[in-house]
């Protein structure tokens, strides 16, 4: 589009010659980013072992294959920064510096989990990292995200919110009440549609009538963007100019990160609207295997680094599994606690 609403973020120096990544983080931030990777991929093949084994009660959403676009996003963000998620959250929960024993317990319905065993899969937050929670309402994350960002204007802290949700609530009125609000308010607020192709078992296609959901950020006066959600790297950019020009006081921003999720959309999901080839097509854009060799190919990393990485994340995974498992059972005489206010504080 020739509008100049609509034009790609655009990095902020002209070096073009290296990935955005290289050039912008250090060998300890990118090692650390690839290890969120793994322990992201680690974590759901734990709990997806652990609901087969009867462990887990209820259901999940797995984001297996969508690791980049989490830990992409995050990476301009600090503790002070916000997130909101969806019910496919997991990945956003790691990637903003979540303990996977404290997920994990949540999992399993202790005590010691992040919403004291309440919430469960769907709903876990951890407010001292900044994550506002995940949302089991399709499009529930987005006036969350507003809300946070007027605040954080109100109070001038200077906090920026990104905003996760999934190419089904780009079609939800919530997503359409919550850019209108924020572009009004110049407020800092960046929205992420991790558009991985379906919103239950119906594709995009199907279901949007833009043929890409960043073209919708022309209707609220804001830039929008398309990138490669698989790309670590091409993530990042797009996310830290937004939160740079958040920052600044300029507004709001829409990025559509394209991604797949390998999995279906919950536990119950049999996967009849998907072809075996398109998964197999997704699967070889695995986006950890894309930043591993981006580590690899500028000599940040080598195989046996990458190795040694691996090792260490699953025993971290099967250490949080074995500690979330003896943690405490909440008491069925407390099964209102923490769901009201207390009145006198």
């Amino acid at each position: 589009m020739a509008d100049a609403l609509h034009q790609p973020l655009q990095p902020k120096n002209g070096q073009e010659n290296e990935p955005f990544a290289i050039r912008s983080y250090t060998p300890q931030q990118l090692k650390d980013a690839l290890r969120k990777m793994y322990l992201i991929r680690r974590f759901e093949e734990g709990a997806e072992d652990s609901y087969m084994r009867g462990l887990i009660h209820g259901t999940m959403h797995l984001s297996i294959g969508q690791e980049a676009s989490a830990v992409g996003a995050c990476m301009a963000l600090t503790d002070n920064d916000k997130i909101t998620s969806t019910h496919r959250g997991h990945g956003h929960c790691v990637a903003k510096g979540a303990d996977v024993s404290k997920m994990f317990a949540e999992f399993f319905g202790k005590e010691s989990g992040y919403c004291k065993g309440r919430g469960g899969s769907m709903h876990i937050a951890d407010v001292e990292k900044g994550n506002l929670g995940a949302n089991g309402i399709v499009g529930g994350g987005l006036p969350i995200a507003v809300g946070a960002a007027l605040s954080a204007k109100r109070l001038k802290t200077g906090a920026v919110t990104v905003c996760f949700f999934g190419d089904g609530a780009n079609n939800e009125g919530a997503f359409h009440e919550a850019l209108n609000m924020a572009a009004i308010w110049k407020l800092p607020v960046v929205f992420v549609c991790e558009n991985n192709q379906y919103g239950m078992s119906t594709s995009t296609e199907r279901s949007t009538a833009v043929t890409s959901i960043a073209d919708r950020a022309l209707a609220y006066a804001m830039p929008g963007s398309t990138v490669d959600g698989n790309d670590f790297s091409a993530v990042a950019e797009a996310v830290d100019t937004a939160v740079s020009r958040a920052r600044d006081g300029q507004g709001p921003s829409l990025i559509e990160s394209m991604t797949y999720r390998w999995r279906g959309h919950s536990k119950s999901d049999r996967n009849r609207y998907r072809t075996k080839d398109e998964i197999s097509v997704w699967m070889k854009r695995d986006p950890i295997g894309r930043m591993a060799k981006l580590l690899r190919d500028h000599k940040i990393m080598s195989e046996d680094d990458i190795a040694a990485l691996e090792t260490e994340v699953e025993a971290e995974i099967a250490e949080a599994i074995k500690k979330a498992r003896s943690g405490p059972d909440p008491l069925v005489s407390d099964a209102t606690k923490y769901v009201y206010a207390d009145a006198a504080a």
